[in-house]
């Protein structure tokens, strides 16, 4: 138990008093906000599979434009680049106009904390905890463009992931497009993959 170091002062001002409490202020609290070590967590690569389907009203997608726009959001938010697959399903007519109903089959390994039983003895590797914008580079009309996708990306595709401090705002009425800061933010799981596939190669060659 964490106790406090604390002495009782007698302090005859309210001056003194004020300067007694800040003096006792636990210090572990100002490290904790100030050390980026904070946000560190084990984590190891889980495989996880969706099929998503986008319905939409107002925005529509060629079947491959939905797959490049998955595709590039789920690497933002994490998943493992080297084998993550996005394929898209069959278009009702011809590839290159909007589809009514746009869908992809996803393979992915994604970042799950490794803090229970079901990692016990999986290889870990160092993760942190990061604030995504799937959004970046986008405002205005642009945006509010994305507004159905967010919301389905939201609901059916976040869950595959370790999230937290999720913050959605997306105003999507049909065919009309609301420039009100549309956006999707998310705190992920994050690794530096080109590092870790680095250190996995000289691990490797130096087992030879």
């Amino acid at each position: 138990m964490w106790k406090s170091s604390c002495r009782r002062v007698a302090a005859p001002a309210l001056v003194a008093a004020i300067a007694a409490v800040s003096w006792c202020a636990p210090v572990w609290a100002v490290a904790t906000e100030n050390d980026p070590s904070a946000n560190d967590q084990p984590a190891v690569w889980t495989p996880k599979e969706l099929q998503f389907t986008y319905q939409g009203f107002t925005t529509h997608y060629t079947c491959d434009g939905l797959r490049d726009k998955v595709k590039s959001m789920l690497l933002q938010l994490g998943a493992r680049k080297d084998d993550l697959k996005v394929y898209e399903t069959p278009c009702a007519g011809d590839p290159n106009r909007p589809d009514p109903f746009p869908g992809v089959r996803i393979k992915m390994n994604v970042l799950q904390p490794a803090t229970d039983a079901k990692s016990a003895g999986a290889q870990t590797v160092p993760a942190r905890w990061e604030k995504v914008d799937l959004l970046k580079g986008e405002a205005g009309i642009n945006a509010a463009g994305e507004c159905e996708l967010l919301e389905q990306v939201k609901q059916k595709v976040l869950p595959l992931f370790a999230t937290r401090n999720i913050d959605l705002q997306a105003t999507c009425v049909p065919h009309q497009l609301q420039a009100s800061g549309t956006r999707l933010r998310v705190e992920v799981l994050i690794t530096d993959q080109k590092k870790n596939a680095a250190d996995e190669q000289a691990s490797a060659a130096e087992a030879r």
